[in-house]
């Protein structure tokens, strides 16, 4: 199960399912389940779920990411929340890539590329450039940073304090971030200081599609019934 971060453009989501499909093959696994941590769906609880229902007794979790931070802390909390409901299978917390030296040499030829009188073409997909099932009306807008609407910034956002966090028992779910989308909500608790208010709001973004997708984002609201309490942990 390879969990990719999550985007509104589906050629972003789409290169997160080719490096799965690569993996697969190339080293031959019985299945792939493909997932994201945010944004779209599936999130990574529902895709945890449907991967216990397939009859596998090992499931390896590998988050498609560089660094950490608390996306990958959400990633190994909810692989815990659903393992623990599953005894009967093995779920293995694979370490996110870091710097593995072929990453860093990916980077260096990434760098070298651009140098050369012809950098490879990277476009051919994008929703900005071209008609995207779904999201033709997206066609040369302007590409702009939503990174205020999905995780909150700095020493105070989600996830931060859990300790303090009112949704969250023993890791950040991310179930705040409803709420900061929803722009009649607003928070003025002690554990989050990110003012998600009208200013943010001065231009219009396209609504994804995809928004209310069962196991994107709104399966966040749904309490699983193997919330485990936060005394027994």
């Amino acid at each position: 199960m390879i969990i990719g971060r999550g985007a509104s453009d589906p050629d972003a989501n789409g290169n997160v399912a080719k490096i799965g499909r690569m993996l697969w093959e190339g080293m031959g696994f019985g299945w792939c389940e493909i997932g994201y941590s945010g944004v779209t769906f599936p999130l990574v609880q529902p895709c945890l779920e449907h991967t216990a229902k397939l009859g596998y007794k090992r499931v390896i979790v590998f988050p498609y990411f560089l660094f950490a931070g608390v996306l990958i802390d959400r990633i190994y909390g909810f692989t815990d929340r659903v393992a623990a409901a599953h005894p009967d299978i093995q779920f293995i917390k694979a370490p996110y890539l870091n710097d593995h030296p072929k990453v860093l040499e990916t980077f260096a030829e990434r760098i070298t590329e651009q140098l050369g009188e012809a950098p490879p073409p990277t476009c051919g997909t994008c929703k900005y450039r071209t008609q995207i099932l779904g999201f033709e009306a997206e066609v040369g807008a302007v590409q702009e940073s939503h990174h205020h609407h999905v995780e909150g910034q700095g020493a105070n956002a989600p996830g931060a304090t859990v300790e303090t966090c009112v949704e969250c028992d023993d890791f950040c779910t991310g179930e705040c971030r409803l709420d900061m989308d929803d722009h009649h909500h607003h928070h003025h608790d002690g554990h989050h200081n990110h003012d998600h208010d009208h200013a943010h709001h001065d231009h219009a973004h396209p609504e994804y599609p995809h928004a209310k997708h069962p196991h994107g984002p709104e399966s966040a609201r749904k309490k699983p019934p193997f919330k485990v309490p936060h005394e027994t942990v």
